[in-house]
């Protein structure tokens, strides 16, 4: 694949793929990720295998090491791995360059950060916009959808503040602007509520939840909280690079 082609991205696009019970958005094979840790070979995947229909609010559970988030990162094309297939709506990552997995991402799917991963130098808006500037978009009409995705999420009116200057669940909802900006199929959630005291995250799940049922996005997370992982549409729980369980948590 020498680019990324209006066909590629259509593939994942929500409105271009059939919305039907055996809609597989995320197709994971036999996934296997090694790493040194000092003078430790860690095997961070051990063969996993995971399907995510396209709608589907997901969350990942485990204890810390477990291989969770090397699996978050080596399926949004954020890490490599050693062995296996991950395709996106029907695409496999393994056929991309750095920079075609980057023009892909900032195209088709949105990130959450329990670090919030904020420009400090930017403003609200700003850091909103940042995909959508990598993605080729003009400055205004990245300014406009930037606002709309403030909006959406409650702080239009707080978007020419720089991190620094709102609170803690105000920047995670500043990341979730950011993540939806671009209308992705996938959102990707790395410990989305970690940072925040129960009452914010309980707000920020709420969001998560309505934007999925309202937009019909994908959503994966990570998560070390129960009650978080018992909100999503399924639970999968990983120990020591695998897949043990999974439990589905709404009918």
């Amino acid at each position: 694949m020498n680019a990324i082609s209006s066909n590629t991205t259509k593939t994942l696009g929500r409105d271009n793929l059939p919305n039907t019970e055996t809609d597989v958005i995320i197709q994971v094979e036999g996934l296997h990720k090694t790493y040194v840790s000092g003078d430790v070979l860690v095997q961070a995947l051990r063969g996993v295998d995971l399907s995510v229909k396209r709608g589907e609010m997901v969350a990942i559970m485990g204890q810390s090491g477990c291989g969770k988030t090397t699996l978050l990162n080596s399926m949004s094309g954020l890490d490599t791995f050693d062995e296996g297939v991950v395709h996106i709506g029907g695409v496999d990552l393994a056929s991309m360059n750095d920079k075609q997995k980057t023009a892909y991402r900032a195209l088709n799917m949105g990130f959450i950060f329990q670090t919030y991963n904020l420009l400090p130098v930017l403003s609200a808006v700003e850091n909103v916009e940042l995909p959508l500037v990598v993605s080729g978009v003009n400055a205004r009409k990245a300014r406009e959808l930037a606002i709309q995705a403030l909006d959406r999420v409650g702080l239009a009116d707080r978007a020419y503040n720089r991190p620094s200057q709102l609170s803690g669940g105000q920047r995670q909802r500043v990341t979730i602007a950011r993540a939806l900006v671009n209308d992705p199929a996938i959102v990707w959630a790395d410990e989305p509520t970690g940072a925040l005291d129960s009452k914010t995250a309980n707000e920020i799940m709420e969001l998560m939840e309505q934007l999925n049922q309202e937009k019909g996005q994908t959503f994966v997370l990570v998560t070390h909280d129960e009650g978080v992982g018992r909100r999503c549409d399924r639970l999968v729980r990983m120990s020591d690079g695998l897949i043990i369980s999974q439990e589905t948590m709404k009918s």
